[in-house]
């Protein structure tokens, strides 16, 4: 956990190395950074649900928010990080109905990884969509090189059924 000056540092590097923005995972104790950041031009993308950079503290790779409690809290960091200035939302692992009810709530992009098609737009590992990451995938991953003839037809063929709403099929690959 960094301060929001550290945080600044940091964010600096990076958008001077290239990045059009920063991604800060959790909520909560993140809502000062997110504000300090935004106010100084640096725009953030906040991530709520599973957060990989802390997912041994979370119990390991698990649904998020499944129960009453843990939704309204993952609700309300959601509203917390929006009105703190984040440009969007990343939600991660967590019931389709969740990812759905949080997308109405915001006035921001909200991008899903196996968090249900209601999210403004979804996003995929690459090595996952592609079939080529070893060991069991998270059941919401679909394999778009199955039967592609080129990477570039698995990638449009993602792009293709998220606009038309085909992906996520939150009745199978939902939680």
């Amino acid at each position: 956990q960094q301060s929001p000056a550290q945080a600044l540092e940091s964010a600096t590097v990076l958008m001077q190395a290239g990045a059009q923005m920063v991604k800060l995972e959790g909520g909560g104790w993140t809502n000062a950074t997110v504000r300090f950041l935004t106010e100084r031009g640096i725009p953030v993308c906040a991530h709520l649900g599973l957060t990989p950079q802390s997912v041994d503290a979370l119990g390991g790779y698990r649904v998020q928010g499944r129960n009453e409690e843990a939704a309204t809290t993952l609700k309300r960091h959601a509203a917390e990080l929006a009105e703190a200035g984040a440009a969007m939302l990343v939600l991660e692992l967590m019931p389709s109905t969740l990812g759905g009810e949080m997308t109405k709530l915001l006035d921001i992009p909200v991008i899903g990884i196996g968090a249900g098609k209601g999210c403004s737009g979804q996003v995929l590992v690459l090595h996952d969509m592609l079939g080529i990451t070893r060991g069991k995938l998270p059941r919401f991953v679909r394999n778009f090189m199955d039967g592609a003839p080129s990477i570039e037809a698995a990638i449009r063929s993602f792009v293709a059924d998220v606009r038309a709403r085909r992906f996520p099929d939150d009745g199978i690959h939902g939680y």
